[in-house]
């Protein structure tokens, strides 16, 4: 027993030191307990860092100026008053889309890289282009959704799909179409000639801006694209909507004829879905975090307005759904690159 009287409390915390403990370190282990107490319970509390604390980075592996880098450029713009953090584009285009997406799977899963995909990366995986498959990432959400036009020159003779597939008829393999070769703007394009019975010749682009720009200069004569890279051009009169792979005419485009409408029923969703992923590995809640500013922006009325005035509608699928979302469509384009692209 210690020692009575003011000193009492000191000498009974002496006779209880555990053993192999010096009275200072226990006494600093009484401490490091109390301020443990004080501050959640739990001492690794006190050292958690709190998520977000700078920026994250999104990297679009894409050029600038095309449909995936306008919507991208959008959730940047938007999302700091529900992240808390600034959210800069990091462009990173080649082959394909997949040299940014190679880059964003060697990063450290600590929620502070992020990057965007649609269904291309799919389609590079099943083409070859690239060894990663969209589950080399963890999905975090889904943003977009927007539909694809067939769009030609305004200079070109054809006024309509029915002029186009004419054409395309008494000229095998003359319509040199944009692509980016062995993507997704690939396989969208085959799936029309399958339906239409025609062949193009097709020319690579890295990303639909490139595309775009190039059927505006008059070096291909046609591509797949969304509204949100050619939309600026038809109203400027440089280009022309044929048709649009959606179940019906789309609001911003009512003159523009579907696909289903002219009698291709295979053709009646032809689309993109925009997403973010991370590096596998990143903790669950903080894609808890993402998953909640990417809701609450899903939801603001300006980004919506903002993202209709490019053309692409807001999808907004969480972690979860998304995933769900990419497995469906990994089957979908699996069969279809077996098919189309032999």
């Amino acid at each position: 027993m210690g020692k009575k009287g003011r000193m009492g409390q000191w000498n009974a915390a002496r006779d209880e030191v555990p053993a192999g403990s010096t009275r200072r370190e226990f006494v600093a282990q009484c401490a490091a307990a109390g301020l443990a107490l004080a501050f959640g319970g739990m001492p690794s509390a006190f050292a958690r860092e709190k998520y977000p604390s700078h920026d994250i980075k999104l990297i679009v592996p894409w050029a600038p100026g095309g449909g995936s880098d306008t919507l991208m450029r959008l959730i940047s713009n938007y999302i700091p008053p529900y992240l808390g953090v600034h959210m800069p584009v990091i462009n990173m285009p080649g082959v394909s889309g997949t040299t940014g997406l190679k880059a964003l799977s060697g990063d450290k899963p600590d929620g502070y890289t992020l990057g965007m995909i649609h269904q291309g990366q799919i389609t590079a995986y099943y083409t070859g282009l690239t060894k990663q498959d969209w589950n080399a990432f963890t999905p975090v959400a889904a943003m977009f959704g927007d539909v694809q036009f067939l769009v030609v020159n305004s200079d070109s003779p054809w006024h309509t799909f029915a002029d186009f597939v004419k054409y395309a008829k008494a000229n095998p393999g003359k319509i040199r179409f944009g692509a980016t070769l062995g993507g997704i703007s690939q396989i969208q394009p085959l799936m029309v000639a399958k339906a239409a019975g025609i062949g193009f010749h097709f020319v690579g682009y890295q990303g639909t801006g490139g595309r775009v720009r190039a059927l505006v200069g008059g070096q291909i004569e046609a591509v797949l694209g969304d509204i949100s890279a050619a939309q600026g051009f038809v109203k400027g009169g440089q280009l022309r909507y044929l048709a649009v792979g959606a179940p019906k005419r789309l609001p911003d485009a009512p003159d523009v004829p579907t696909f289903k409408e002219l009698g291709y029923d295979s053709l009646e969703d032809l689309s993109l879905v925009r997403g973010i992923v991370a590096p596998k590995g990143i903790a669950q809640s903080r894609i808890a975090v993402l998953d909640t500013a990417f809701e609450k922006l899903s939801k603001d009325p300006k980004f919506i307005q903002s993202a209709k005035g490019v053309g692409a509608d807001v999808v907004y699928l969480d972690s979860a759904a998304y995933t769900t979302q990419l497995e469906k469509t990994d089957k979908v384009i699996a069969e279809l690159s077996r098919n189309l692209l032999k």
